[in-house]
């Protein structure tokens, strides 16, 4: 009896190791699927769902950009459209990058547009943000689509304000640049980095620094000695509107001479101060130059100018201008050209250039115009002795 039990129960332990073996061995022809195999299909698959990686030489399509306000803009990482606020920023901007231009602010006249390539000439006219000359036309700068518009120079009291609205009335970003005489290098490095037209920005500003330097250190060794003359910049049909010490428009006049037009109440506009004869005889400048279209002409048969020293002695002048005037109209980067115009005129003793050499030098750099010794003469024909 015990051997058959023992017999019956190594039968079932048999069936016991038979039953649990089976479901391991699988049918002869399927293949189980091993780990690495997984592992390959759950690769496979996040492949699928994660996007594509943003190729290394793909670049954003906008940048930020810190205008001279602090403002944090964004723009376009590639700027090939943009528009000026005024004839100011057109000054500036229209040496470095001008087939980037969408508009003008203003039209040329038949004797600044020789100085312009056509191409340029028969650009829309936009207008300007401030001034007194009319208002920009949005309407036209929106049809213009421009990536950017920039204003060049003067930073106005509200001028956060003005290009935080413009940019949301329009859509289109508005950034400020600050420019001096004296910052104008670092305006076109600004202008440069917004533009992406660095080469050509450094270029500018080298010319810029260089020539600044020049005259700064011209007029310390005028000053060493006590040769700084006195001199008022008048305007308008009458001659009596004085571009005043403190305005912006003086920059030149100021670091040139002594600014006889101390005027406790200072207009802002490129139209001056409007005084009268009588305060212009007590001024009674060594020097006085006239702006375009004022009265240089006849001024010397005025018998109301005949008690003035500058007009008696015949040390009185006109400004040059071409395509702007070399002082102010507008107060823009062409005002170099007015420093190293007041040095030759004024101390021509210290003046270590050639005027001719200069000029040139700067109608090639900013226009790309090849001065001729003939209109060289022309522009300077009423502004030297």
């Amino acid at each position: 009896m015990k051997k058959k039990t023992r017999g019956l129960l190594l039968l079932t332990v048999l069936l016991l190791l038979v039953a649990l073996l089976l479901p391991a061995c699988g049918k002869p022809n399927e293949q189980v699927q091993g780990p690495s195999e997984v592992e390959t299909e759950t690769e496979t698959e996040a492949e699928t769902e994660t996007p594509t990686e943003q190729p290394a030489d793909e670049v954003a399509a906008t940048r930020e950009f810190t205008d001279s306000t602090g403002r944090t803009v964004t723009i376009p990482t590639e700027i090939t459209k943009i528009a000026v606020s005024g004839p100011l920023t057109q000054v500036y901007v229209l040496p470095l990058c001008p087939e980037m231009m969408v508009g003008f602010a203003s039209e040329f006249s038949a004797e600044s547009a020789v100085f312009i390539p056509q191409k340029y000439l028969d650009l829309p006219k936009l207008g300007q943000l401030y001034g007194g000359k009319g208002e920009m036309d949005l309407e036209a700068l929106l049809a213009a689509a421009p990536d950017v518009v920039i204003d060049v120079g003067e930073a106005k009291k509200t001028i956060v304000e003005d290009m935080d609205s413009l940019t949301k009335q329009t859509g289109i970003p508005f950034v400020h640049i600050d420019a001096t005489v004296a910052t104008a290098p670092e305006a076109y490095r600004k202008l440069g980095e917004l533009t992406g037209k660095t080469d050509k920005a450094e270029e500018l500003a080298g010319w810029c620094e260089k020539t600044y330097q020049m005259i700064t250190e011209m007029m310390k060794k005028v000053d060493a000695d006590g040769k700084r003359k006195t001199l008022l910049y008048c305007l308008g049909d009458a001659g009596v509107n004085v571009i005043a010490e403190g305005s912006f428009h003086a920059e030149s006049v100021n670091l040139m001479s002594t600014n006889l037009a101390v005027i406790e109440e200072v207009v802002s506009s490129g139209g001056g101060n409007e005084v009268d004869i009588e305060q212009i005889m007590n001024w009674d400048p060594q020097v006085i130059v006239f702006s375009p279209d004022s009265i240089y002409d006849t001024v010397a048969s005025e018998s109301s100018w005949s008690g003035v020293t500058a007009i008696k002695t015949g040390d009185f002048y006109e400004t040059p201008s071409g395509p702007y005037g070399w002082l102010s109209s507008p107060p823009s980067v062409q005002r170099y050209l007015g420093l190293i115009w007041l040095g030759e005129l004024l101390y021509p003793d210290y003046a270590t250039y050639d005027l001719k050499t200069e000029v040139k030098d700067y109608y090639k750099l900013f226009y790309e115009y090849d001065l001729t010794d003939e209109t060289y003469d022309k522009l300077v024909e009423k502004a030297l002795p």
